[in-house]
Formats: C-alpha cells, sequence, structure tokens
C-alpha cells in the first residue's frame, strides 16, 4: 500500500517525513512541521488505519513500514512518536536506502506489557451511538468516565469528524480504524523479530515522565540501531512533542543541522 494520505509543507532543504502514533493524524506534527519548513520540505503522513490514509484488514508493522517506505522519494529524515516509531524503525531496518537520519520518539524496539488504558479508549469511542449523536459535547460527555483526562480526550475527538454522505445526510464518523485496532492491539505493543541493523545516525527522545523508554530497553535499541542517542525530555510524559514542542523542534533542527 503505498497510497496514504500525507501534507507537504516547504519547498526547499533536505526532506522529514512524519509518522504519528495511535489515534494520531499527521495533523499533529503540523506546529514542529511548520516550524522546519522554511528550510526543509516537511511531509506529514496519516499512518494506516489513520486519519484520512485506506483501512487495512490488520494491522502489521511490516505493512505499515513498506507503506512508509512507499511515500518517501529520496533518502529522508525520518521521524515516528510511538507507533508511528515502531513502523519508522522498521522503515529503517527494512529501506535504509530511503532513510538518511532516523529520530524515534518515546518508543522502544520491544514487546511491551499488554495494558487496559487504550482497550478502554476504543471501548468508550466504540460505545457512542454516532446515528443518535447530536454534537461533539455529548461524544465528550460520554467519553469522560473511560478518558477523565480532558487533554487526552481532546486528542481522541480530533478523531470525530462530521460529513455530507452521498445521499446529502449529516453523519458521525471516527476516523480510524477502531474494531481493528482493538482486535489487534497486541501486535501494536509487540516488535516484529528482525536481525537487520540500521547504521545511520539515530537520535532516540524520550519522556521523562514516560514508560516506553527505560535503560532496560537501551541494549534492544542499540543492538539493531547502534548509532543512537538518547535526549530525555524533562516535563514531558508519552506525547513529547505536544507537551514539549519548542525543545522538540530544536533538537530536530539540530539533528537536521547535523547532516546538512
Amino acid at each position: 500500500m503505498s497510497d496514504l494520505h500525507t501534507t507537504q509543507l516547504g519547498e526547499q532543504g533536505l526532506p522529514v517525513v512524519f509518522c504519528h502514533g495511535l489515534f494520531g493524524q499527521g495533523k499533529n506534527w503540523t506546529q514542529i512541521g511548520k516550524a522546519l519548513s522554511a528550510r526543509h520540505r516537511v511531509t506529514l503522513v496519516d499512518m494506516p488505519n489513520h486519519g484520512r490514509s485506506p483501512w487495512t484488514e490488520r494491522l502489521d508493522y511490516v505493512e505499515m513500514a513498506d507503506a512508509v517506505a512507499g511515500v518517501i522519494d529520496e533518502p529522508a529524515t525520518l521521524v515516528g512518536h510511538s507507533m508511528g516509531g515502531k513502523a519508522a524503525m522498521l522503515t529503517a531496518l527494512r529501506h535504509p536506502d530511503k532513510v538518511a537520519r532516523l529520530c524515534v520518539v518515546d518508543v522502544s524496539p520491544v514487546q511491551y506489557r499488554e495494558s487496559d488504558e487504550f482497550r478502554g479508549f476504543i471501548d468508550a469511542m466504540l460505545a457512542i451511538d454516532l446515528a443518535a449523536l447530536g454534537s461533539r459535547g455529548e461524544a465528550d460527555a460520554a467519553l469522560a468516565e473511560a478518558v477523565p483526562d480532558p487533554g487526552v480526550r481532546a486528542f481522541l475527538m480530533t478523531n470525530l469528524r462530521h460529513e455530507r454522505g452521498a445521499e446529502g445526510d449529516d453523519g458521525w464518523r471516527w476516523l480510524p480504524n477502531l474494531e481493528v485496532l482493538r482486535r489487534d492491539l497486541s501486535t501494536l505493543r509487540g516488535w516484529p523479530e528482525t536481525d537487520a541493523v540500521y547504521e545511520g545516525p539515530v537520535l532516540w527522545i524520550a519522556g521523562a515522565e514516560s514508560r516506553y523508554v527505560r535503560d532496560e530497553f537501551r541494549e534492544a535499541m542499540e543492538a539493531r540501531f547502534p548509532h543512537v542517542r538518547r535526549v530525555t525530555v524533562k516535563g514531558a510524559g508519552h506525547w513529547v512533542h505536544s507537551s514539549q514542542p519548542a525543545i522538540v523542534t530544536a533538537l530536530l533542527e539540530r539533528f537536521l543541522g547535523d547532516g546538512a
């Protein structure tokens, strides 16, 4: 699959491609992408089963990686967060000729323990009767018990779209393929076995308050990405680029400058 939806920012400089995480869209990286676009050609990707990209019958990191490689026309700096970070790592391992540099944001190439948090989010989203939904406010209220954090709830709500159907009827729909996401959560937590090694430079950004990048994961990271440099961002959890966009932008500008 190479028909992923993309948004382009900037017309000159080195290409930079962004891959978002679970429940995200390419536009989640707009602020940082715009900041980089004065000197770089930025591509914001809607990952499979998210945003305006096609749905698939299953979740598979190999398929995701190959789909991301399909939107890269020349060696690019590839930036990926969470699910998108795993896909970006695998893209670099499978298509090293297309990845000049790699930035992995708050995820590691490991199998994570099972968690009910994301499953609870999906169940709450699926439980909303979209046909009877009157407003975004009603949807927000319906999610409040399962998703008490207003910031996380607002993030999930960016996936709810109101649009006019072919018959002229208005309706609500979720952009992500929630049924498949729920069924294949174990795949998202996992990491495909591979002996490949990526020899290019790697920036590994971690949120200081996140559990996704730990010292115990360093060995797995260095085994596949020997030229990795880890930076931990204070005051940031898993969504590092949302909570500390200025710091992440500065880190990326420096990383890109190293390769200019």
